[in-house]
C-alpha cells in the first residue's frame, strides 16, 4: 500500500516514462503551428514598442562590422582582402548560434506562466527561441547578399552548396546544446550566466575575425586537431568558403584552408554526426527533467 502511494507521488507528468525519439518528433511536428505562433510571439515581444523593429537585428552585425573593420583594417591590419565580407560571412552564423543558445537557455524559465498552466511538449519552448533567431539570421543574410551584389563580389559557384549545409548543421548543433542548457537552467539558474561567459570565449576560438591559417600549423598537429574539433570552426569556415570564396592575404597565405569543397563537407558531416549523438543525450535529459519543470519554476 505504501509502495503504491509512493509510486503515485512520483508521477508528476502524463508523458511516457522514456523518450521515444521518432514518436516524439512526430508529436512535435503535429504541434508545428504552436511552434510558429510562439516564434512569432518571441519576435513581437523582442521588438515591441520599438521604432525600427527587425532593423535592430541587422544593426547588431553591422556594429560588429564597423568596430572590427576599424581594428583589423585601420589600427591592426589583418591582411585579409575584402575583410567586411569575410567578417560578415562568419559572423552571421556565430550570431545565430549565440542568440539562439541564449534564447533557448532562458526559454523555459521565461515561459513559467505557460509551463505551469498548459500541457504541451516542453521542447517547443527552446525550439521557438531558436526559430526566432533563425528569422533574424535570414534578415541579416539578405543584407549580406545585397552588400555583396552592390560591391560586385562574386559568390556564385559550386561552393555555394556549403551555405545551406552549414546552416543545417549549425541548427542541429544549436538544438542539441540548447536543449541541454534549457533544462539545466530550470534547476540551476547560474546556467544562463555560464552560457554567456562561454560564448565570449567560444567567439575567440572560432575563426570569425581572424584567419584560421594564423592558428593551423603553428602549434602542431595535435593542437590543429583540437582547433578543428570545435564544431563552430567547421561551420564558420564553410560559410566563409561559400560566401567569401578563396582568396589570399597580402603575404600570399590563403585566407581559408587550401582544400576542396569535399574537405569542408566532410567536416560538416562529422559535426552533424556528433550533434546527433549530443542531441539524443540532451533531448533525453530534457524529456526526463521536464516532468519537474512546473514544480521548480
Amino acid at each position: 500500500m505504501a509502495r503504491a502511494e509512493a509510486t503515485r507521488a512520483d508521477v508528476r507528468t502524463s508523458e511516457p516514462p522514456r523518450l521515444r525519439a521518432f514518436r516524439r518528433a512526430g508529436e512535435l511536428f503535429r504541434h508545428r503551428e504552436l511552434i510558429g505562433n510562439l516564434t512569432g510571439k518571441e519576435l513581437k515581444v523582442k521588438y515591441k514598442s520599438t521604432a525600427l523593429g527587425v532593423v535592430w537585428s541587422m544593426l547588431n552585425p553591422l556594429l560588429y562590422l564597423v568596430v572590427f573593420w576599424l581594428v583589423f583594417t585601420v589600427f591592426l591590419p589583418s591582411g585579409i582582402p575584402d575583410f567586411a565580407i569575410y567578417l560578415l560571412s562568419g559572423l552571421l552564423g556565430y550570431t545565430l548560434f549565440s542568440t539562439g543558445l541564449q534564447g533557448a537557455t532562458s526559454s523555459v524559465v521565461e515561459s513559467a506562466a505557460l509551463v505551469t498552466k498548459v500541457a504541451f511538449p516542453r521542447e517547443i519552448l527552446p525550439l521557438s527561441a531558436i526559430g526566432a533567431s533563425l528569422v533574424n539570421f535570414f534578415y541579416q543574410f539578405v543584407v549580406l547578399v545585397a552588400f555583396m551584389l552592390v560591391i560586385g563580389h562574386s559568390f556564385l559557384g559550386p561552393q555555394l552548396v556549403l551555405a545551406p549545409a552549414a546552416l543545417a548543421v549549425l541548427l542541429l548543433f544549436l538544438t542539441a546544446i540548447g536543449m541541454g542548457t534549457a533544462a539545466t537552467n530550470v534547476r540551476y539558474r547560474d546556467t544562463r550566466h555560464l552560457v554567456e561567459l562561454s560564448l565570449i570565449a567560444w567567439f575567440w576560438v572560432t575563426p570569425v575575425v581572424y584567419s584560421a591559417q594564423l592558428v593551423l600549423g603553428r602549434l602542431g598537429p595535435v593542437a590543429d586537431g583540437f582547433y578543428l574539433a570545435n564544431p563552430l570552426t567547421a561551420v564558420t569556415l564553410s560559410f566563409q568558403r561559400a560566401l567569401y570564396g578563396y582568396q589570399h592575404m597580402t603575404d600570399g597565405t590563403p585566407v581559408l584552408p587550401d582544400a576542396g569543397i569535399t574537405w569542408y563537407a566532410i567536416r560538416l558531416g562529422m559535426v552533424a554526426l556528433a550533434s546527433l549523438v549530443i542531441l539524443y543525450l540532451t533531448w533525453r535529459a530534457f524529456f526526463r527533467m521536464s516532468g519537474d519543470f512546473a514544480e521548480e519554476l
